[in-house]
């Protein structure tokens, strides 16, 4: 019963407008006071909060934010959308699928599905309106895909997923892998029926010299992969130290490869990679918060309990963890969804026989659907504030795309082995 007034509390600040982050901590602060069993707990919910921020595994967030901010300024987004058009340009539809591609390339080195939003979107969303697309697919389009952000790594909610079970940073990151190809192929395919059944415009073939010209462009970004990727699994350092050389190495090629940004605009890049890391890493010592609440409690042992007396199979408590993360992604930030139900779900989980990482996969993925659906979907304000359109009009814009990654995420919770055969092949 105890718990019920906990996730009321919550609610209720929520639907009066109160902050993520404020509703959090409070409805927590609250409970430990009044229907807690210990209120001198609440001392221990203060400590609770600075303590967060001493977690080395969430060090790499901050890096992974001023990283994708470097890429954003300094025009490798630029290069890497010349690349995927020469790559399929020349298909029906081309533009909007180099828009695919650019995005899961950019998702690749900047971790962050916000910044490939804006990074592809603010390029792509008006030369393909330009060139003659409808308007409405354009949008929804790039909104969809940026959130590919999430799931291909580097992924900030992957980082957050482990620091809350204790999982491998890396495992989480290699587990992304398959899943998000597969995402992405379906969106590429999804983007090209869609585009032959409206006549889409394509691209001329420039041939071969042009797509290497563009490759070598795009290099230097394509390189951070390589550094950020090999460099993790091939022992040289850890995921906290790969985002750290992912900012210097961004910072490096902004201003003395690419040139496309002085040293004049670093402190905007800074101050804008601050204010995001402040928001972020607030939000998330809050919901810190709140799951140290649950589990002083003894909640998610007593739900694991109530669950596995009734004999439930893996793939019913696959199918309820699904529906409670769609549902809380309509309302709720992903990093904040993940530190409160990551706790509930993993002894289940483990009880029943499912990996911790594939499950980590699958709220990932859950993380995803959230940012295409409203009234939380970050993805949707930052493509309409980049389209001029309407929130309602992005959201039906988004619409088919939408299914299309709900598709996907039916093939990776029940076929495993998507995203565990590589951690597998390279951790046994």
């Amino acid at each position: 019963m105890t718990v019920i007034l906990l996730f009321l509390g919550l609610i209720f600040l929520l639907l009066i407008g109160v902050p993520i982050a404020i509703s959090l901590g409070l409805s927590s602060l609250l409970f430990v006071l009044f229907a807690g069993e210990d209120p001198s707990m609440a001392i221990t919910v203060a400590q609770k909060l600075f303590s967060t921020m001493e977690h080395t595994t969430l060090l790499a967030i901050p890096f992974f934010i001023l990283s994708s901010h470097f890429l954003t300024t300094g025009g490798v987004s630029r290069r890497l959308i010349e690349f995927a058009k020469a790559l399929v340009g020349w298909m029906t539809g081309g533009l909007a699928m180099a828009g695919v591609v650019s995005c899961m390339l950019f998702a690749a080195i900047s971790g962050s599905s916000p910044a490939t939003v804006v990074a592809i979107g603010s390029i792509m969303i008006p030369g393909m309106i330009s060139a003659g697309y409808d308007k409405r697919f354009a949008v929804g389009v790039i909104a969809t895909s940026g959130s590919l952000g999430i799931l291909i790594p580097p992924s900030i909610p992957m980082i957050v997923y482990a620091d809350a079970v204790e999982e491998s940073v890396g495992k989480m990151f290699i587990a992304g892998i398959l899943p998000g190809l597969l995402m992405g192929s379906m969106l590429l395919l999804a983007t090209w029926v869609a585009a032959k059944r409206m006549n889409m415009p394509k691209e001329p073939w420039q041939g071969f010299s042009h797509l290497i010209k563009t490759f070598l462009k795009a290099f230097w970004g394509l390189l951070l992969i390589g550094i950020v990727v090999g460099g993790i699994y091939g022992g040289i350092f850890t995921p906290t130290e790969a985002a750290a050389v992912a900012a210097v190495y961004s910072a490096f090629i902004a201003l003395f490869v690419h040139h496309d940004m002085g040293f004049k605009e670093i402190p905007k890049v800074m101050l804008d990679s601050a204010k995001m890391t402040a928001m972020l890493m607030f939000i998330i010592a809050c919901a810190m918060i709140f799951a140290h609440v649950l589990t002083e409690e003894r909640i998610p042992q007593e739900l694991a309990a109530q669950v596995m007396a009734n004999n439930p199979s893996p793939y019913m408590f696959l199918l309820l963890v699904n529906v409670i993360l769609w549902f809380a992604g309509d309302f709720m930030e992903p990093s904040a969804i993940l530190l409160i139900l990551s706790p509930l779900f993993h002894p289940i989980a483990v009880s029943l026989g499912i990996d911790p990482i594939h499950l980590g996969i699958i709220m990932t993925t859950n993380m995803e659907v959230g940012m295409i659906t409203p009234p939380v979907g970050l993805n949707l304000y930052v493509a309409a504030g980049l389209s001029g359109m309407s929130l309602g009009a992005v959201t039906r814009a988004a619409m088919p795309w939408m299914f299309v990654l709900i598709a996907a995420l039916v093939v990776i919770t029940y076929v495993p082995w998507l995203s565990l055969v590589l951690v597998n092949l390279l951790y046994g």
